[in-house]
């Protein structure tokens, strides 16, 4: 893939992401009914829930281009895992911010240990330390491997926040979408959810490409390559 088609692919994957952003947004204001229990403070689900699937699917494609980074020893696997560790690490930072917000008003506190914060919370640091781990030794390569090890570990985190509510005493409800059973939830909340979750997705990887063409451009340029 050439450098102008990154280019091209992130610029129409960032328009169409935005496009569909605004479209959510004017959903959760002026279209999708009010939850019963909750109310008003409700409307925070279509942020959140969204940004943490964005920051799975973001950290699960960073364990494996890394899995196949050491495997196959290719820079262009570290480069790809490096631009969705970026991008899960904003969505993340989205979910733990939208939560405490979110916390505040349904539970009365900024922040409690509940099983699923702490672990969402252990991801967002796993994969900080994968930042840090590249540059920890004087061998850039050592530190590509030892990152690429972090990112195949952390990733092992994703199922047990799923889990958390179910296997773990927690505050927060059971899982309402991803259910065996199917999604627990009015028609209209469900198209929000799916409309916020797509905007996000391709604004995800819009980002993704553009940070992965930096840094195939960053690399011609060490290797003394003039791009093009």
């Amino acid at each position: 893939m050439s450098l102008a088609t990154v280019r091209w692919g992130a610029l129409v994957l960032g328009v169409a992401g935005v496009a569909l952003t605004l479209l959510f947004h004017w959903q959760v204001f002026f279209w999708v009914p009010t939850e019963a229990s909750m109310g008003i403070v409700q409307r925070i689900f279509y942020i959140h829930l969204p940004a943490a699937w964005v920051g799975f699917l973001a950290f699960g494609i960073v364990a494996i281009c890394s899995a196949v980074y050491l495997w196959l020893g290719e820079e262009k696997l570290d480069q790809a895992a490096v631009a969705a560790a970026e991008g899960g690490m904003i969505f993340t930072t989205i979910v733990l911010t939208s939560g405490p917000l979110w916390a505040r008003l349904a539970w009365g506190t900024w922040w409690t240990w509940d099983p699923r914060l702490t672990l969402t919370l252990l991801l967002w640091f796993i994969y900080l330390g994968y930042f840090l781990v590249r540059s920890s030794t004087e061998n850039p390569e050592r530190g590509r491997r030892f990152a690429a090890v972090v990112g195949i570990v952390g990733a092992l985190n994703i199922p047990l926040i799923h889990m958390s509510v179910v296997w773990f005493r927690s505050l927060h409800p059971p899982p309402i979408v991803a259910r065996q059973d199917g999604p627990q939830l009015h028609p209209d909340m469900l198209t929000t959810v799916f409309t916020a979750l797509g905007a996000w997705t391709l604004i995800f990887f819009s980002l993704f490409l553009l940070r992965y063409g930096v840094g195939r451009l960053e690399a011609r340029i060490e290797q003394g390559v003039i791009p093009s």
